[in-house]
């Protein structure tokens, strides 16, 4: 067994996030870790990872395993480069040579013989380990890895804290692969990844030989990497065989069967009550009577498991707008007049378009998005909005403060009672507990539920969304995708999920045919 967890229990202030939960991982198994959003999935990733500690419970890692962790909310450092945060990956080695260059300085000054025995003995086997770890083709290495994730073109000098969402994934994937770990521990990985990468992470995962634990709520990656599923739902984990679908099926015939049993129950149970109050005060009926009140109260109590709310999203429309929602003229983008994204484009985007864009990471697809709402200044030409919008922007990234999601839509909408920011949150699938917790220390998935909360509360006739469907779970994109479909205004979405897209999109617009970058 790589790993074993039992008796996990753990939660925050009065919510409890596992209770009791047990979970392994042994060799060779490809894990998917599913539910929905809040259920704890990123929180148990810290817990197994040693980076938070459970209320209670054990978790045990066989020796001498190396464990390499791809967590979602992982912060680049301002100032390091693309080079040195894959060179990072080898850090051991280069603690090693360090050690190599101070027992160099040493030995001039060493006059006792054991001692520079000791020493040399000691720097024989730190070189053989780094020759036998290929020390000195580390460069190499770092090209041929950053080659195959496109991060060449880039520059390998280039600060990590200027790449888009997908250039960082990129970069942190790569760092993980040279460090070769044993075990992976990913945490949406596929989020800002572009479609060639995420078929490359497929085939990758596919033929890994160790074991790993996945968390993604894109279903057909799922579907084609994993053949564990373990299913995190009201404070428990449970292990199933197969796929994504092939749990799914197992999951809605278990609980068929358990609520075709508590209705059998529950009839039981009347039936019995019904008896013991007719007849307990009756002589001739009263040792019947409590014969069955024995029953009743020796009897194990079937619970249905507490339904978690699911999202439900409908967009607020505005009064119609002109013809046209923008037009760009020779329009340039980038944040650098030396370095601009694109070539001149002439786009047009008209009242009832659809419009999905798409195209490789670090093309400027969000800068274009924000070019076009004035948000950021062009390199040169002109994007001209239309008459009339009401623009609805989601954003691909958003800091959050210290506001409780209660404050958060209050401070919105001003004019709300309690009852309807309440009742608004509760429709995007948040809980009370949720309700009047702070947004930041929520999940990526209901801190995006609370963004969309602002959203379809705000009347538009226009919306622009950046890639809206990372870390929202199954449900919520599914309801999504329904709310979009009938949403009768214009819709310009950022998306690297075709299955999302499509049936939803009338067209595609591909940015690599104006890149610089392709």
């Amino acid at each position: 067994m790589i790993l074993d967890v039992s008796n996990l229990s753990h939660g925050f202030g009065d919510r409890a996030i596992f209770e009791d939960v047990s979970f392994r991982l042994l060799k060779g198994e490809h894990i998917g870790l599913v539910g929905a959003n809040g259920e704890g999935k990123s929180t148990f990733m810290n817990i197994v990872t040693g980076s938070l500690m459970p209320d209670a419970g054990k978790v045990t890692w066989a020796k001498n395993v190396t464990v390499g962790y791809l967590d979602q909310h992982t912060v680049l450092t301002k100032g390091m480069t693309i080079g040195e945060v894959l060179k990072s990956a080898f850090s051991r080695l280069f603690e090693m040579e360090a050690r190599i260059n101070e027992i160099c300085d040493k030995l001039g000054e060493v006059t006792d013989e054991d001692e520079m025995n000791a020493l040399l003995d000691e720097m024989g086997s730190l070189q053989d380990l780094l020759d036998s770890h290929d020390f000195y083709n580390i460069d190499s290495k770092v090209e041929e890895v950053a080659r195959a994730f496109d991060l060449l073109p880039l520059g390998l000098d280039k600060d990590v804290t200027d790449l888009s969402g997908g250039q960082r994934t990129k970069v942190l994937l790569a760092k993980l692969l040279l460090s070769k770990p044993e075990i992976l521990l990913l945490d949406e990985p596929t989020n800002y990844l572009d479609a060639n990468h995420i078929e490359w992470l497929k085939r990758y995962l596919r033929d890994y030989e160790n074991a790993f634990i996945l968390i993604s709520h894109d279903i057909p990656f799922l579907n084609s990497v994993i053949n564990i599923i373990y299913h995190m739902e009201n404070c428990k984990l449970t292990r199933y065989v197969g796929d994504y679908d092939k749990f799914l099926e197992v999951y809605e015939v278990r609980k068929n069967q358990l609520e075709a049993a508590y209705r059998k129950q529950q009839q039981e149970i009347s039936e019995l009550k019904d008896f013991v109050a007719r007849n307990k005060a009756r002589v001739a009926t009263r040792n019947m009577a409590m014969s069955r009140q024995k029953k009743l109260d020796k009897m194990e109590i079937i619970e249905l498991e507490r339904e978690r709310p699911k999202p439900e999203f409908n967009f607020k429309e505005a009064r119609t707008s002109g013809k046209v929602i923008f037009e760009t003229t020779d329009l340039v983008i980038g944040y650098d007049k030396d370095k601009p994204l694109s070539r001149p484009m002439n786009l047009r985007m008209e009242r009832g378009d659809k419009i999905a864009i798409v195209g490789t990471n670090g093309i400027g697809k969000t800068t274009f998005l924000k070019s076009v709402l004035g948000l950021i200044p062009v390199i040169s030409g002109k994007a001209n909005l239309g008459d009339y919008l009401y623009k609805g922007y989601f954003e691909q990234e958003c800091s959050m403060g210290e506001n409780t999601c209660l404050e958060e839509i209050w401070q919105e909408f001003p004019g709300y009672t309690q009852y309807e920011v309440r009742s608004a949150l509760a429709k995007c699938g948040l809980t009370t507990k949720h309700i009047e917790s702070k947004v930041k220390v929520l999940s990526g998935g209901e801190q995006a539920k609370v963004r969309l909360c602002k959203l379809i509360n705000t009347e538009t006739n226009v919306l622009l969304l950046d890639e809206p469907t990372n870390h929202l779970d199954v449900d919520a994109k599914d309801e999504l995708k329904r709310a979009l479909k009938a949403y009768k205004g214009s819709i310009l979405v950022v998306c690297h999920e075709p299955e999302f897209y499509e049936g939803l999109v009338k067209d595609i617009w591909n940015l690599e045919q104006y890149s610089l970058l392709s």
